[in-house]
């Protein structure tokens, strides 16, 4: 299998990010791709990839081109109003309720805008990391398109919770989207996104919600009790032309382990094969595992190697496009189970 990946992703790192009301150490740091690659290294098959330079114009085709051109020059903006010691962070957020969307012209306000939490914070070589996280999903797109029947897109930051025109999450630009996107239109008439991070992928969610052409599935922690809290419960199923296009499989914090996990696997991958998917892609979270440091979920490493299996049985053209875990010592060997079973 190839894998994609690029050291530009290392150009992204955040210092902090709050957690349970202290600035803590982020948890989305370069180590947890270099885990990943040693592993890949240590269990052979797997040939790394630089991706190819695509520039912006496919970042587009899934988000708003304001949003896209605030993440290009959201540092600059920074660094010359408050200089360059703190990384550029909001403070105060859009309310759909009550305050006005009109795009602010400070870049305090512009952070505001086009973010949903303060997991997200730009540095000063973040864009050169968060469009390389593009390149490597897209280089792996091709690969299908040109007829591979898997790739491994190594991407960081992840993508999956950053929506049209908002970041939050660890993510900026919503990597196995544009990868749906690209398959689409390039003559891959259905695509199936199937979420397996313990967060709910609601930037995916929200990018797909209204498409009858991809189908969206994601099995994920409970949002009454888990992040992002406000999208992912099960009656999402979608709307207009993409009504039962969207399918969210919550289950409970700190209960599931694999007996309640199979089940809910079992129910994704039937409904993307009832879909008739022509390409798969993975949004491929590993924070489901029983020792990660913000998720509850009790996955083991054998439950990795049963769910590549399971994958590699649809049988479907298949893009892995790596999104959470934060269990850094474990990362890489459960990322290599996920892709060994698939490729048994």
């Amino acid at each position: 299998m190839k894998v994609i990946y690029t050291e530009k992703q290392r150009l992204h790192r955040v210092k902090y990010e709050f957690l349970s009301g202290e600035p803590t150490p982020c948890f989305e740091k370069p180590e947890r791709a270099d885990m990943v690659l040693n592993a890949l290294q240590e269990h052979g098959g797997f040939t790394v990839c630089e991706p190819k330079s695509y520039g912006t114009r496919p970042m587009q085709w899934v988000h708003t081109e304001d949003y896209v051109e605030f993440l290009q020059s959201a540092w600059s903006e920074w660094e010359e109003r408050f200089g360059s010691e703190h990384d550029a962070s909001p403070y105060c957020f859009v309310s759909p309720r009550y305050l006005r969307h009109r795009i602010p012209k400070d870049i305090e306000g512009k952070l505001g805008y086009y973010s949903f939490d303060m997991t997200a914070a730009i540095t000063k070589t973040s864009w050169q990391a968060i469009e390389a996280a593009s390149d490597c999903a897209l280089t792996g797109a091709e690969l299908l398109i040109n007829g591979e029947h898997s790739a491994f897109a190594l991407c960081r930051p992840p993508g999956h919770h950053a929506a049209p025109d908002m970041m939050g999450g660890y993510c900026y630009i919503n990597n196995a989207a544009i990868a749906a996107e690209s398959l689409r239109r390039n003559g891959k008439d259905k695509v199936a996104i199937l979420d397996l991070d313990y967060h709910h992928g609601n930037g995916t969610q929200s990018i797909f919600y209204d498409r009858d052409d991809v189908l969206f599935v994601s099995i994920h922690g409970d949002p009454d009790y888990d992040y992002p809290h406000y999208l992912g419960f099960a009656d999402e199923v979608g709307e207009g032309k993409g009504k039962g296009y969207n399918l969210n499989l919550p289950l409970p914090q700190g209960k599931t382990d694999w007996s309640l996990y199979e089940p809910a696997l079992h129910t994704a991958l039937n409904k993307i094969k009832a879909f008739g998917a022509q390409a798969l892609v993975i949004s491929l979270g590993m924070d489901t595992y029983e020792h990660d440091p913000i998720s509850y979920f009790k996955l083991k490493r054998a439950d990795y190697q049963a769910i590549g299996t399971q994958l590699g049985q649809l049988g479907i053209p298949t893009l892995f496009v790596f999104e959470g875990g934060y269990a850094v010592d474990d990362l890489g060997y459960n990322t290599v189970a996920v892709l060994d079973g698939f490729m048994s």
